[in-house]
């Protein structure tokens, strides 16, 4: 009974969890996508220089994913537009505690932020068999080269390298260190999700 007990509480933590910030109206759905921006610039703040390209390793990705999960599909990439356009507009967010238009060799990664947490949030929402802890995994895999994608293109755009020396120099530094980021992501994303379908489910679609 008490196995029982536990995993019924279990279930509904989970559904609370899933469904507070699916149910508020949307100016505190737009303070909570700002909340997550601000916890990105925080992130972009870790960062640690490697050596052969000048693409730092960042705590972002983390953070990205998770806001997918957190807000849904729509408002975690409403929290990336947020976090892209305020630094943009001179908030000094970015990593190394920058503003303004990022033109570097990153500022493809930074657009691929908004896309991959909105894939995250949409497949987690939709899909209950996705909110697993291996297809969570995968998920936020497939989020993360989303990342690898558009900062790739915007890299080779700015160094005019070709595809070889791009992922040479853009991706492959980043693969086991978003790896463990997608993993840790997911194990906490797994723990959160509810694994029945309920009302929050319905009404995050529209």
């Amino acid at each position: 009974m008490s196995e029982l007990r536990l995993t019924a509480n279990l279930n509904q933590f989970r559904s609370i969890c899933y469904a507070w910030p699916r149910d508020l109206g949307w100016p505190m759905k737009v303070g909570l996508a700002l909340v997550m921006a601000a916890l990105t610039g925080l992130a972009a703040q870790i960062r640690i220089p490697l050596p052969h390209t000048s693409v730092p390793v960042t705590g972002q990705v983390f953070t990205v994913l998770l806001s997918g999960v957190l807000l849904g599909g729509a408002w975690g990439g409403l929290s990336q537009v947020f976090y892209v356009g305020l630094g943009v507009a001179g908030v000094p967010w970015f990593t190394g505690g920058v503003a303004g238009a990022p033109l570097g060799p990153t500022a493809g990664y930074l657009l691929g932020f908004i896309p991959a947490a909105a894939l995250v949030g949409i497949v987690s929402d939709r899909f209950v068999w996705a909110r697993l802890l291996a297809p969570q995994v995968t998920l936020m895999m497939i989020g993360a080269a989303i990342i690898y994608l558009f900062g790739a293109v915007g890299f080779s755009l700015f160094t005019g390298f070709g595809l070889a020396a791009t992922v040479k120099a853009a991706v492959l530094p980043f693969v086991v260190v978003d790896l463990f980021k997608a993993i840790a992501a997911a194990m906490i994303s797994a723990a959160l999700l509810p694994k029945k379908p309920g009302k929050a489910d319905a009404s995050d679609r529209r």
